[in-house]
């Protein structure tokens, strides 16, 4: 949680409102800056990168290439002018939103990523309900139950999801529930049960640390002067858990949320090439494949964007999570 944040939290109107201009306004910066020093770093690794994409562009025109066949692509594709020129250009190109053209399927970049992305961010919805519905009621169920055997069965599943990786988990889950017992389709994306198995995977992969910061910081929390306080009021104990401890509890979850939004995009590459899924992942590895640089850059500055937006968009969450500001403006 920045410092920006934290006085927004805490300061009249007047300054809250002031704080969240300042919020946005510093974010937005952290975009430029971040934009401009990851497309410089994208850039020039795809420079270095082993493998020549003119030999893929003639291998897709299905021609014998010969040396004017190299020298034609080089300069239609402008790889024969020096790196910081063909940079500038690609900025120029970017800051108009111009992800220029893939050099296989000659489409425009933008378009491509855009048809896959509606694809992913369902996938990734999934996930997140998976992981609500895993991490919140384990959690609860640690902290209420501490010390007893719900508390290790929640810390047990904990342990066991972090041992596994993602696209082992993700084959256990093929194996008993769609090749086995056949109760799930195990690939493609149709209906509603195509959802089932990869985002499990995704929402069981994520779900330990989740498990573990919010039992711990929930367990703090009923411990504190304020639950007594609502306990001594003569509250049920339900409405101070869900609507005083768990309120304030979730804001360590935003936090961390905010900070794997990485791990979560690059968890859903791994899940959509394990199911078949046609979102970007599919798209972008693809585009390794064939050593399609401009697609490989326009999805590295596409997750960087979206990263750096979330973490906004969470910046601005604590407001409406924190329950002092709650009791503030008489809504608790």
């Amino acid at each position: 949680m920045s410092m920006d944040a934290f006085t927004f939290l805490h300061g009249n109107e007047g300054e809250k409102m002031r704080q969240a201009v300042s919020i946005i306004s510093s974010r937005l910066m952290q975009l430029l800056i971040m934009i401009l020093l990851l497309s410089f770093a994208t850039f020039v690794l795809m420079k270095l990168t082993p493998g020549d994409p003119i030999r893929a562009v003639l291998k897709v025109d299905d021609v014998i290439s010969t040396t004017e066949d190299k020298d034609r692509v080089m300069e239609e594709y402008g790889f024969n002018e020096p790196i910081l020129v063909q940079y500038g250009k690609w900025l120029y190109n970017l800051a108009q939103f111009d992800l220029g053209d893939s050099i296989i399927s000659k489409r425009p970049v933008l378009d491509m990523l855009l048809e896959k992305l509606p694809a992913t961010a369902a996938l990734s919805a999934g996930g997140l309900i998976a992981l609500f519905f895993l991490a919140v009621p384990l959690g609860i169920v640690g902290a209420v139950y501490e010390g007893r055997w719900p508390d290790y069965v929640s810390r047990w599943f904990a342990m066991i999801g972090a041992s596994i990786p993602s696209f082992w988990l993700g084959l256990l889950l093929i194996y008993f529930f769609s090749l086995k017992w056949n109760m799930f389709p195990v690939m493609g994306k149709g209906t509603l049960a195509h959802y089932i198995l990869p985002s499990l995977t995704l929402g069981i992969a994520m779900a330990p640390l989740y498990i573990k910061i919010l039992r711990e910081r929930l367990i703090s929390t009923l411990q504190s002067s304020y639950i007594e306080s609502a306990n001594a009021r003569g509250l049920g104990k339900g409405r101070v858990l869900v609507f005083h401890a768990l309120r304030g509890s979730l804001i360590p979850l935003i936090t961390m949320f905010g900070l794997s939004i990485g791990s979560l995009l690059g968890g859903v590459t791994v899940i959509e090439i394990l199911f078949s899924w046609p979102g970007m992942g599919e798209l972008i590895v693809q585009a390794v494949m064939q050593r399609d640089y401009p697609v490989i850059q326009g999805y590295i500055m596409v997750i960087g964007f979206l990263v750096v937006m979330t973490n906004l968009i969470v910046d601005l969450l604590y407001i409406f999570i924190n329950p002092q500001i709650k009791q503030e403006k008489g809504w608790g």
